[in-house]
């Protein structure tokens, strides 16, 4: 199992690749296909739409739709805005608590370069 370092380097890689082909300004889920297809290609290991259930006082109150966790160990929201908005860093966090993973990261796709819409995040 690689170390956490070297996945997200991975992740950052193909999601830099995909946003050289596509460019920014498409819809989310554009950007997340194409990035399942990256992911493929590099031999990456994720899941895609990950469902995780939440609980309150040991009743199933609910799920999150996580959109990949990469090599069982990184959180991956993809995102297509205009500005990251405080509630992004949120959901992200509620992500890492329920699946009880420490590292995200949160790509947004519609930026001139995508170095500059990367957010890392650990719990």
């Amino acid at each position: 199992m690689e170390n956490q370092s070297a996945v997200t380097g991975r992740v950052i890689g193909c999601a830099i690749t995909v946003h050289r082909m596509l460019g920014p300004k498409l819809r989310e889920a554009t950007y997340e296909e194409a990035l399942a297809i990256e992911f493929l290609e590099q031999h990456v290991a994720f899941e895609r739409q990950v469902s995780v259930p939440v609980q309150y006082k040991g009743h199933w109150v609910g799920h999150y739709q996580i959109d990949f966790i990469v090599e069982r160990q990184v959180v991956v929201e993809v995102k297509s805005v205009e500005h990251f908005h405080k509630i992004f860093e949120a959901q992200m966090l509620a992500y890492l608590r329920a699946t009880g993973l420490h590292l995200g990261l949160l790509l947004n796709f519609n930026t001139h370069l995508l170095t500059e819409g990367v957010q890392r995040f650990v719990w």
